[in-house]
């Protein structure tokens, strides 16, 4: 009989006690223990098991489960006596930083400090026992949720060194989404101040801690050293490219076939794999994500469970703000094709705006990329440096980002709908009252910085609703944009999959030096179109001419004029 799913629960004994449905994953206590490494940093996409195995970690090691080796037998760490005789044997600080999502320094703050003082609350039996010494004691009734900066970053050391004294034996901290605080920093502006206090007391934690045995800490992305880690040079960093417990957090296909003949869906497996299989760690490949395959055992649907549990907010930032080749990448990624980029696993927050290697970094840490293979780049011998040929991970992916985009044009549903429908129909009139209708609803949302969206650069407008083509008619066009044809490069090209006419759009802002009106504008770009012979490429294809429909498009802020070639 197949056991219980469990959906959400994060709690290794819970999982345990009620036989609820569990992938053995406690081989990863064993690989890191024997690694010998001071601090290691995990990071994984966010609904990988991170926190269930820092729970499982926590609840073999610490002197508070000793005695309960009942939860670990019939696994695979239990089959070892060396490893039998440590369980419950360590003094074990675990706190998360998962739940910090505040929007400003003062609130986040706040709730780090509550973390701390409800981890002195556990363990108050060191003041009722009168273990502690005087200026001790003094410290540790300070720690409240009204502490100072200073007392903070000095609570987990303080705190460890108690501990050591109180049980003969070094601690083990473990510290669950270390980086949720400062992408919730990052996305609402105030990194630096956060990055600040961070760093203070990261140092005095994991690096002049002299009580700490050992430590992990888990998220989804590696921040950079020079911002956060730049005392930490005992910090063991393991990334989706590295070897290290590669197959200790996600299913692999083994074990997500064996599920679903545990549940008696073996018939369902290539259907599964075609949507959840694609994560790649290190040389280990076919990955899935466990929050999707443990909702499609529950629910013996096909959804985008992983894709929409939780917020996308960052990646949605970031796309919408970035630049015209940023955006042309995204529309070959949604169409299914592969990009080659360059990857820096150490992300930097303060220079993410804009940066092509940063945000690709990004999603490939979140997991939405994945990396087909690399190579290394440059004329010099010596040049390490790597490009990555980068995709979308699997179907799940894909159709997340296509909703993404869709909801971008949320605000003007229905102009956007009829806009769509009047391209089809080649009724200019028609897409001229839609366009103007959807430019003035979205056009601010694809603004970057502080800048007013009639004076933003516009090409993060056009390629952002070009991305909205794509999503829309993805079954009935091939859409590209600024590829060469004919004697130039085109701004988007839509390619008929079936008996559809083919289309140019040609995108021009209006010069008032050269342009009196938007009529002129038109004009232009429906003559650039002609000029540079845009349509070679269709006519090579085989496509008629009078089956390639062109149109010009002029922008002045959020007016917008289309005109179509007779």
């Amino acid at each position: 009989m197949a056991r219980t799913i469990g959906i959400g629960i994060q709690s290794f004994e819970k999982i345990i006690e009620n036989n609820y449905f569990y992938m053995d994953k406690t081989k990863f206590i064993k690989e890191w223990w024997e690694s010998g490494d001071d601090v290691t940093l995990i990071t994984r996409p966010r609904r990988f098991g991170k926190t269930l195995n820092m729970s499982m970690t926590e609840q073999f090691f610490s002197i508070k489960y000793a005695g309960r080796g009942e939860l670990f037998e019939g696994l695979s760490i239990w089959e070892s006596e060396k490893y039998r005789k440590l369980q419950g044997t360590y003094p074990v600080i675990a706190l998360s930083f998962a739940d910090i999502k505040e929007t400003n320094f003062t609130d986040t703050k706040e709730k780090i400090y509550q973390i701390l003082q409800n981890l002195y609350i556990q363990h108050d039996f060191l003041l009722t026992e009168g273990f502690l010494k005087e200026g001790e004691e003094i410290f540790f009734r300070k720690v409240t949720s009204d502490i100072s900066e200073v007392t903070a970053s000095l609570a987990l050391k303080s705190l460890s060194s108690y501990l050591e004294r109180y049980y003969g034996k070094k601690v083990i901290i473990l510290l669950d989404e270390y980086d949720t605080p400062m992408q919730e920093a990052y996305v609402n502006g105030y990194w630096e101040e956060l990055v600040s206090f961070t760093r203070s007391m990261f140092n005095s934690t994991f690096k002049t801690n002299p009580h700490l045995d050992r430590a992990i800490m888990t998220g989804i992305t590696r921040v950079s050293r020079e911002s956060v880690f730049s005392d930490l040079n005992n910090l063991e960093v393991v990334t989706a490219t590295s070897e290290k417990y590669a197959d200790s957090f996600g299913f692999t296909e083994k074990e997500v076939f064996a599920a679903l003949d545990e549940f008696g869906m073996s018939d369902k497996k290539l259907e599964v794999k075609s949507w959840y299989d694609g994560f790649t760690f290190g040389n280990c490949t076919d990955i899935y994500n466990p929050w999707s395959i443990l909702n499609y055992l529950d629910k013996g649907k096909l959804d985008t469970y992983w894709a929409n549990s939780s917020s996308n907010s960052l990646v949605g930032k970031l796309l919408r703000e970035s630049g015209t080749d940023i955006k042309q990448d995204f529309e070959a990624l949604i169409s299914g094709q592969s990009i080659i980029a360059q990857i820096d696993e150490q992300i930097v927050y303060g220079e993410l705006d804009g940066s092509a290697e940063g945000i690709f970094s990004l999603l490939l840490a979140s997991g939405y990329l994945k990396v087909l293979q690399y190579s290394e780049y440059g004329d010099n011998e010596d040049v390490d440096e790597l490009d990555y040929e980068l995709c979308l991970t699997n179907r799940e992916v894909r159709k997340m980002f296509r909703v993404m985009v869709k909801s971008w044009f949320r605000k003007s549903r229905k102009e956007y709908n009829g806009f769509i429908q009047a391209l089809l129909e080649d009724d200019v009139k028609g897409m001229n009252f839609y366009i103007n209708k959807v430019a003035l609803a979205t056009f601010s949302i694809f603004d970057a910085g502080n800048k007013p969206s009639e004076s933003a650069e516009p090409e993060r407008f056009y390629h952002g609703f070009v991305l909205g083509l794509l999503v829309e008619l993805s079954d009935r066009y091939t859409v590209s944009s600024n590829r060469e044809s004919g004697f130039g490069r085109y701004d988007v090209m839509m390619e008929p999959k079936g008996d559809d006419d083919a289309v140019i759009l040609e995108f021009k802002v209006q010069d008032p030096e050269d342009e009196k009106d938007l009529s002129d504008t038109v004009r232009a770009a429906l003559e650039q179109i002609e000029k540079k012979n845009y349509e070679a490429t269709l006519v090579e294809k085989g496509i008629p001419r009078e089956k390639i429909r062109k149109y010009g498009f002029a922008f002045c802020g959020k007016r917008v004029l289309i005109g179509a070639k007779i």
